[in-house]
């Protein structure tokens, strides 16, 4: 999209901003924007980011600034007009300028082979130019641009008309809020594409929603779909929405010539000079240009149907290994004049075809329902079946979530199953197979006190999860002592959960504070806990007492608190007990703490039995304080500073010195990009040493120039 020439010119003027070389005043402020787009679309679209979040918010709030002091000054393709007003409850409905239509599906070579056969004897052709791409696994979306602006996104809804998102489409950054159409001499341009979620980002979403007690969402094609149906745009911003555009299905150029899947490709429209394109791979090529992710990378132009069938089967081989789900590949006829003469049915086109990658799935016997209790008293049943291998693992239990959840899937013990187990997506019942019962299966009973402790469940309204309100029921304090220990709470070292579910069986470990006050002598006595075993578990447990506030809050096992939130709360705070003097409104203003997460904390913290526990903890030595706060009140030298640790360090452990730069105010990445400042290298450094070295902006220093630094 942006040629060499325009990335150093962009670059310089965001350089010149950041350095007050360029009044960000009113005269410059459609500059200013520009220097946002680009650095939206380094970011979201090529994921190559050229300068910090520091930085672009900070640009990004002088825009702000302008705008608010004039709003007169405001355009609909500011990057500031992404998040709109709230969505009425009823989104309304709008009609696609050309019908969305499904596409014919084939599951094997042998009916890829058979369309082809169909298309060259429509065609007369006695070899096809294909374009094959990926078919993304997420909602499908309908985008409207009018002289250049986003004007209308819309759902599929049910091909004919879907309902108008246009604000939530604002909220997904890789899609431009306004291109240079004109430039290709299109002046209204209809574009179809599909709205995903990255499989990392999915797994984030369910781990936030496991930590909320509310059901798992079984993909991330559901997860898209429901984020871009949210009554608050600002909530779809939040959930990292992207979108592969793919198809051009409706435009008109300057001159009024209106060309799509609808009207006609016809040649002599297709040979006029203002038509931009008369391939299906340059228009996917147009849209990459003008700054929107389509499949450019991804697609093939091939002759012939057996390099289709080829390249099928090599995509369906690494579909484990893309960022983001596909369920199959869509083969295009490239030529559009071709496309127009094989028309349509009342379906599907004839000239596109899905082929859809196997399903792994399994059938398999609902044997029993255990139910389990977590650490906030969520009663979560889980479905024990006949073990089946798919994908890779061998898979028995399966969460069923809730009892709604089992309502809606028909759910029965003795019931034949379908299993589906995807890429790196967790085991699920897809549905039951009522058609194969035999009347011996019974039906699922929901228990109505706790399965633990025997105190009566509760659900709140807006919730499916039926939760045991007993902060001292067993089950809960084992889980929440389980999480107490693991690896990015306290982190003690030598006491998994195996050791705690034994400990706590055998009555040597009764609740968390017991976790400092364990017999060691008793522990002595056990099979397999000699003197060096039983040393280094007492050595750990000492040293956690040290640990930062951020990991203490954390291991509390607050609802809705994670380790975001945690550092967030123990930056606000001298000590965790000034926590229990900050209103629900106090809580509020702090960074990313909603409503629901405010009222959690507020409600732990007004709780006689938790600050019981924790003065019980203090008492045993575990450090209270927020050490960063305790230091001296200079600015942290590592402000905005950004650190990655490879290879094996010889003197510190990585989680050590990660501490070492988050309590002198730096961060810790998770990849190298060019966001990063340093490098520092170990031992049997890897991959992430020499893409590093390609990226000039990136100090590579060791172990001892990191120590030297720290001092």
């Amino acid at each position: 999209m942006y040629s060499l020439q325009q990335t150093k010119e962009l670059q310089q003027a965001t350089a010149d901003f950041l350095q007050q070389r360029i009044p960000a005043d009113q005269q410059n402020i459609q500059l200013l924007r520009s220097v946002l787009r680009f650095h939206e679309y380094r970011y979201y679209v090529l994921n190559d980011p050229l300068i910090s979040d520091y930085e672009y918010d900070t640009l990004y709030k002088v825009l702000v600034a302008l705008e608010t002091a004039d709003p007169t000054l405001v355009t609909p393709d500011s990057p500031t007009q992404r998040v709109g007003k709230g969505l009425t409850k009823v989104f309304p409905t709008v009609q696609h300028l050309v019908p969305m239509l499904s596409l014919e599906n084939s599951y094997d070579a042998e009916d890829l082979q058979d369309w082809d056969r169909k298309v060259r004897e429509l065609s007369g052709l006695d070899a096809v130019e294909y374009c094959v791409e990926p078919k993304f696994d997420g909602a499908s979306i309908s985008l409207v641009y009018e002289h250049n602006q986003l004007v209308r996104g819309v759902t599929r809804g049910d091909g004919v008309q879907g309902e108008d998102i246009t604000n939530n489409i604002k909220q997904v950054r890789s899609i431009p809020l306004s291109a240079d159409f004109r430039r290709y001499g299109i002046e209204e341009i209809e574009i179809r594409g599909e709205v995903i979620m990255t499989k990392n980002k999915f797994k984030k979403f369910n781990d936030q929603r496991m930590e909320a007690g509310l059901p798992l969402l079984a993909n991330p094609r559901n997860a898209a779909s429901g984020s871009l149906r949210m009554i608050d745009p600002k909530e779809t911003a939040k959930r990292g929405l992207e979108a592969f555009l793919y198809h051009i299905s409706d435009y008109t150029t300057t001159e009024g010539v209106r060309v799509s899947d609808e009207t006609d490709h016809s040649k002599e429209n297709l040979e006029r000079k203002d038509v931009p394109f008369t391939t299906h791979a340059q228009s996917l090529e147009l849209l990459w240009q003008l700054g929107f992710r389509s499949p450019e990378k991804e697609k093939k132009v091939v002759k012939g149907i057996q390099g289709v069938i080829d390249y099928c089967h090599e995509y369906e081989s690494k579909r484990d290994d893309l960022p983001y789900e596909i369920d199959g590949m869509v083969i295009k006829v490239n030529d559009l004049h071709l496309q127009d003469k094989l028309g349509m049915t009342s379906h599907h086109p004839r000239w596109a075809m899905a082929f859809k990658f196997k399903a792994r799935q399994a059938t398999s016997k609902l044997k029993a329902v255990e139910f389990n209790v977590g650490r906030t008293g969520a009663v979560t049943p889980v479905a024990k079946i006949d073990p089946v291998h798919i994908g890779g693992v061998t898979v028995g239990s399966i969460s069923i979530h809730n009892e709604e959840y089992i309502r809606e899937k028909d759910l029965k013990i003795g019931d034949a199953v379908l299993v589906e187990r995807a890429g790196d997506v967790i085991p699920q019942i897809v549905k039951s197979l009522p058609e194969l019962r035999t009347g011996e299966e019974t039906t699922i009973v929901f228990p109505t006190h706790c399965p633990a402790c025997g105190s009566q469940l509760f659900k709140e309204e807006s919730e499916a999860v039926w939760r045991c309100v007993n902060i001292e029921c067993p089950a809960q304090t084992l889980e929440r002592m389980i999480h107490f220990v693991s690896k990015d709470a306290i982190d003690i070292k030598h006491f998994g959960e195996a050791n705690i579910r034994k400990f706590n069986a055998l009555g040597l470990l009764p609740d968390v504070p017991g976790i400092y006050k364990l017999n060691y002598d008793k522990i002595a006595e056990l099979e397999g806990f000699g003197k060096k075993s039983i040393d280094n578990l007492r050595n750990a447990i000492e040293a956690s007492k040290q640990q930062p506030l951020h990991r203490l809050i954390y291991a509390l096992g607050i609802r809705y608190v994670g380790e975001t939130t945690a550092k967030t709360l123990a930056n606000a705070v001298n000590n965790v007990f000034d926590l229990q003097n900050k209103s629900i409104e106090e809580l509020q203003g702090l960074e990313d703490i909603g409503v629901k997460v405010a009222a959690s904390i507020h409600q732990f913290f007004e709780n006689a039995q938790n600050i019981e526990m924790l003065h019980e903890l203090q008492l045993l030595g575990v450090h209270m304080n927020n050490q960063k706060k305790e230091s001296n009140g200079e600015k942290n030298m590592l402000d905005n500073q950004t650190f990655l640790f490879t290879g094996s360090l010889s003197k510190l452990k990585r989680s050590e010195a990660e501490e070492m730069v988050e309590q002198h105010g730096g961060k810790i990445m998770s990849g190298i990009s060019s966001k990063l400042n340093y490098l520092v290298v170990g031992e049997d450094a890897g991959s992430k040493l020499e893409k590093a070295k390609k990226i000039t902006t990136i100090k590579i220093i060791n172990e001892d120039e990191f120590l030297k630094m720290m001092e």
